[in-house]
């Protein structure tokens, strides 16, 4: 099965065009080397992927026949992405809610007039 059908069966991207998209972009890898849209993936093989800051690596078992319900996608792959790799992603995710909550709109005048003052602090 192609490498961006199979992304897709397996319900790791959205949609085919997705997938296809990133591996173009060279986010996945297979066996350690970059592939195409059209590369086979075949049981056994060790995909690497880049997806939201996170290097995922999983482990093929089985080719599924068509996409296949959430439930059944650990029948097909083995997760072997290391715990790390989602620590690191929470802490940027912490670091970037530290000034700021989500949801607050732009920052004023005030808000950037601190934020100026503090970074040139930083710099003398």
């Amino acid at each position: 099965m192609r490498i961006d059908k199979f992304l897709w069966a397996i319900r790791f991207y959205k949609t085919r065009n997705m997938a296809s998209e990133a591996i173009k972009k060279n986010h996945v890898k297979i066996n350690g080397m970059t592939a195409k849209p059209s590369k086979e993936v075949f049981g056994g093989d060790i995909l690497e992927i880049k997806k939201n800051q996170i290097e995922y690596k999983i482990l093929v078992l089985d080719i599924p026949k068509s996409r296949v319900g959430a439930k059944l996608v650990p029948q097909y792959i083995k997760d072997q992405t290391p715990k790390e790799a989602f620590e690191r992603q929470e802490t940027f995710r912490q670091a970037q809610s530290y000034y700021r909550q989500k949801g607050t709109g732009r920052p004023t005048k005030k808000d950037r007039r601190e934020l100026d003052n503090f970074l040139s602090e930083d710099d003398e």
